[in-house]
């Protein structure tokens, strides 16, 4: 069975900063790349980072830029959303999810593109108080 389960959300203050974690299982993590998503209330849903299964090259969305570091443990089949300098606009449930598609899973993330991915996870919420 595929399995995205994500943990490490929370409330934080606005300036904090919140680890998420993501652990795969049921697929062969090595062929996918896995993204990071979030879905604030009333707003659709905006990819914001992914990693390369390949070479773990990773990209980022403008709106957390510079803030937000992806990063996979290849050993446990987790990545890892390390997030700094949070604001209330980021506040979402957020999502892992993964794509045999590496390309198609860049798009989503950089170009704000609209589209599916091959698993999800379930989310964890995120709220940034101010």
């Amino acid at each position: 069975e595929v399995q995205l389960v994500e943990s490490g959300g929370g409330l934080v203050q606005a300036g904090g900063s919140l680890r998420l974690s993501c652990a795969a299982s049921g697929f062969t993590f090595d062929d996918y790349a896995i993204g990071w998503f979030r879905q604030a209330p009333g707003k659709e849903r905006e990819g914001i980072s992914c990693i390369s299964s390949i070479d773990n090259n990773t990209w980022y969305a403008d709106s957390v830029k510079g803030r937000f570091t992806i990063s996979s443990d290849n050993a446990k089949n987790t990545v890892y959303l390390q997030m700094n300098s949070l604001s209330p606009e980021d506040t979402a449930v957020y999502y892992c999810a993964a794509d045999k598609d590496q390309v198609h899973t860049i798009m989503l993330v950089t170009t704000g593109r609209r589209g599916g991915m091959d698993y999800w996870g379930k989310g964890t919420l995120v709220t940034v108080g101010s």
